[in-house]
């Protein structure tokens, strides 16, 4: 007998479901208005967003020039997954993206708990999104209207009593004499001061965060047909904006500054790991539209592949441009990288870019706020949430108490949260979604190939990955001896880097047996490698985050798990 914690959907009763259009069981299905060019508009207005305008400037100093070979590596990687994901979203055209998938290869417990992690990927990174989405607002009143709103209006409670504590303690050590810094702490100093008190406490808050992430669940709520329009023309104008900014910029380069191309060394490249990661995390959000997809079978892979080597070209040729005009050591700091390169040389550039940061968050919020509230209606469909979470909305055919739900917990975290504080968390979570999508793909029975839809090509890695891990050995062997060497005391990174370095002997020794497909492997090891070059604490937060899941998960979804009721 199965164990019920991993009883699996079938995936030719769903298929069945499908094609009968019976996968919303209540009534008014959702609206199937996407094409090949949505989906692929829906995809790069989800990858070109903070971390093109904002995140590359750090990982730009961390890793000097060569940070253009990590957006490679980053592609790769996501190349893999995002076949895999293709070869799903072919044989399981519903909403639910890596939920689902894993629903039907490894079981429900593993389904739930990639469920819960997509809720990092979507509904709390965007909560990351709305606060830079703020900043870059902000700057753009200041700079373009000359509007100045209340810097209370404008912060979180924990950065404005972090900010106030040290400029309080720095001044009064008397010892800072730069000018910028005096200006800095003085400004935070006076923010502080001037914020309104209630009960004694002083009140700060993200409000353009809020009204944001506001405006843009409206926009999610009454229609699929709206957000796709709104996110195309947004697409059109910053994908314009891009190519100008490298033209433009192509005249500032100074090659001089491309060497050394890597100052840190391959370590320094791949310090950018999350935050260059974190802004490919959009892929994914295409298969949670599968539903809304006119042929998903055929062009949901197509619109993946396509916004995927679309994103890439224009993050590798961004990242060269910086680079070159500016010394990747200016970038320590730096939160807006493409104004920060011209505005000395040309600030009617850098108003431009403002404007286009703007524009580029404001869709990478509508995909996320589009995605989220479609995996809770797949799991709640599955009785995994809620009923309540599945109901569609008669008029405008969008999962309405989902998207509401939505909105409310971004709205409320983009109020009083810290942004730094889930980049790492929501890389990891989408990083462990690559890995069981990939993996799944193993466990799909062989099927016969159909023209017009997609499959997966089989390239048999019996030698191949083998080989690649013999050579990655080779060339890492210095880390490797290190961290055995000393392994009583080594960092949780190094411990992370070997278990890492065992899956992969054991995944090399099992393709080498049973002739496992090159691409799925490959999709597993490389996001394994980029999920063990996240800091540790980041993975402590993630198993906490993992833990409440489990237990609402064993409070409420198991018991009312829709296949146990069948059984």
């Amino acid at each position: 007998m199965a164990n019920p914690l991993f009883r699996k959907k079938s995936i030719d009763k769903i298929k069945a479901e499908y094609e009968a259009g019976q996968s919303d069981h209540h009534g008014g299905g959702l609206k199937k208005v996407l094409g090949v060019r949505d989906l692929t508009f829906l995809g790069i207005a989800a990858v070109v967003g903070a971390g093109i305008f904002s995140t590359i400037g750090g990982a730009a100093f961390d890793g000097g020039p060569g940070v253009s070979v990590l957006f490679i590596i980053t592609a790769i990687t996501c190349g893999f997954s995002a076949l895999c994901y293709a070869e799903f979203a072919s044989r399981v055209p519903v909403a639910g993206s890596a939920y689902t998938y894993s629903y039907v290869t490894f079981g429900e417990l593993i389904a739930w708990i990639i469920g819960w992690a997509l809720i990092l990927e979507y509904a709390i990174g965007n909560i990351v999104v709305a606060i830079s989405w703020s900043s870059y607002f902000n700057n753009l009143l200041v700079h373009l209207f000359n509007i100045h709103l209340p810097d209370w209006m404008l912060v979180d409670p924990g950065t404005a009593v972090h900010a106030f504590n040290t400029a309080t303690t720095e001044m009064a050590t008397g010892l800072v004499t730069d000018p910028e810094k005096i200006k800095s702490y003085q400004f935070a100093i006076e923010a502080y001061n001037s914020a309104p008190m209630v009960a004694g406490y002083r009140i700060f808050f993200n409000l353009p965060a809020f009204i944001i992430v506001a405006l843009i669940t409206w926009v999610a709520y009454i229609g699929i047909k709206e957000s796709k329009n709104s996110a195309n023309y947004m697409v059109i104008f910053k994908i314009a904006v891009i190519i100008f900014v490298i033209v433009a910029g192509a005249f500032f380069v100074d090659t001089n500054n491309w060497r050394p191309f890597m100052p840190n060394g391959f370590e320094g490249v791949l310090k950018g790991v999350s935050a260059v990661f974190y802004a490919y995390i959009g892929f994914d959000a295409i298969s949670t539209t599968a539903e809304e997809c006119k042929n998903p079978q055929r062009d949901m892979p197509r619109g993946m592949i396509y916004s995927l080597l679309i994103c890439t070209g224009l993050y590798i040729l961004i990242a060269l441009v910086l680079t070159g005009i500016e010394n990747y050591s200016k970038f320590d700091g730096v939160n807006d990288p493409l104004a920060f390169v011209f505005k000395e040389r040309a600030p009617w550039i850098e108003t431009i870019i403002s404007i286009s940061a703007v524009v580029a968050t404001t869709s990478v919020l509508l995909v996320f706020q589009i995605g989220q509230p479609r995996i809770w209606m797949a799991m709640s469909r599955d009785g995994l949430l809620p009923k309540k979470f599945q109901k569609v909305h008669p008029k405008f055919q969008t999962p309405s108490f989902a998207t509401i739900v939505t909105g409310i917990l971004v709205g409320i975290g983009a109020l009083f949260l810290e942004g730094d504080l889930v980049t790492d968390l929501t890389s990891i979570g989408t990083l462990f979604a690559f890995v069981l999508v990939s993996g799944g793909v193993l466990l799909l029975p062989p099927r016969p190939k159909e023209p017009g839809k997609f499959n997966l090509p089989y390239i048999n890695g019996q030698f191949i990955v083998p080989v690649l891990l013999a050579i990655f050995c080779y060339f890492f062997w210095d880390r490797i001896n290190d961290a055995v060497v000393n392994i009583g005391h080594e960092s949780y990174q190094k411990i992370l880097f070997l278990v890492f370095i065992l899956f992969a002997a054991i995944f090399s020794i099992l393709t080498f047996i049973r002739k496992y497909s090159l691409i799925p492997i490959m999709g597993v090891l490389t996001c394994m490698y980029l999920m063990i070059e996240i800091p540790a604490v980041s993975w402590q937060w993630f198993f906490i985050w993992m833990g409440l899941g489990l237990a609402i998960y064993f409070f409420y979804g198991y018991r009312n798990s829709k296949l146990a009721k069948e059984k």
